[in-house]
């Protein structure tokens, strides 16, 4: 498998951010790591090796980017505003640093030709900002694979309401978008897969994939929304199961 380090300036931290790359062409795919993840976690944790077949095969190439969630939702002992300013951050830093390089590195390691959109993947907070840059940014990003995730920023950030947290909770935009939105279109056309589990730790993402499947489905919009069994926790396990499952339902 071919794997690549980067360390980049960033336009938006003004300051160099890592990240790696595993796969050598294929659909592109951007990685957001678990809650204060790292851009290696995936490797460390058998992320990697799970989605390994399809990388080697160049059906997919996987960008496993930074979490700055220490600074947003996970950064309780700051001001609300303050949270969701910084979250509105990473969410600027990957549009306008991270997905140019994608299509960069992608379109060379497939020999020219320019990827349709990129997918997006992640585990649990990873889920959040994997279906949270789907929602927002559908004419980027086309397919979406959540594994046990939390779908509005208001269950991270309490008491606080304005329009960067509506921004930033798929839930209640979806809850809020009418059918003739342009972006209803665009969604019908992607591959979307949102699982959770059953088992511990689960009870909260499985409320927020039951909402986020009323909302796909009270707007027509095929996606899969998939729910586990008791014996599926809110854990690595689960997601080392769920991940080689999806990918070969989801990918060309």
């Amino acid at each position: 498998m071919k794997v690549e380090y980067y360390k980049e300036w960033s336009n938006v931290y003004q300051r160099e951010m890592e990240y790696k790359v595993y796969g050598h062409a294929g659909k592109p795919c951007i990685a957001f790591p678990s809650q204060d993840g790292r851009f290696f976690d995936y490797e460390d944790r058998g992320i990697i090796d799970a989605m390994s077949w399809y990388i080697e095969q160049g059906r997919i190439q996987v960008f496993c980017v930074e979490s700055m969630d220490k600074e947003s939702y996970s950064a309780e002992w700051k001001f609300q505003g303050d949270r969701i300013k910084a979250q509105e951050a990473y969410y600027n830093y990957i549009i306008q640093d991270v997905v140019p390089r994608v299509y960069e590195i992608n379109t060379y390691g497939n020999g020219g030709g320019v990827a349709t959109g990129v997918m997006t993947f992640g585990v649990s907070l990873g889920a959040f900002h994997a279906v949270n840059f789907f929602t927002r940014r559908p004419d980027i990003f086309d397919t979406v694979l959540a594994l046990s995730g939390v779908y509005s920023s208001y269950f991270f950030i309490k008491d606080y309401n304005d329009e960067l947290m509506f921004l930033n909770s798929p839930i209640e935009s979806l809850q809020h978008m009418n059918y003739k939105h342009p972006y209803v279109e665009l969604y019908k056309r992607s591959r979307i897969a949102i699982c959770v589990g059953q088992g511990n730790w689960e009870e909260e993402c499985y409320h927020s994939t039951e909402e986020m499947d009323v909302q796909f489905h009270r707007l027509g919009i095929p996606a899969w929304c998939d729910y586990w069994g008791y014996d599926k926790p809110h854990d690595w396990p689960s997601w080392l199961e769920q991940v080689p499952y999806f990918l070969y339902h989801i990918l060309d």
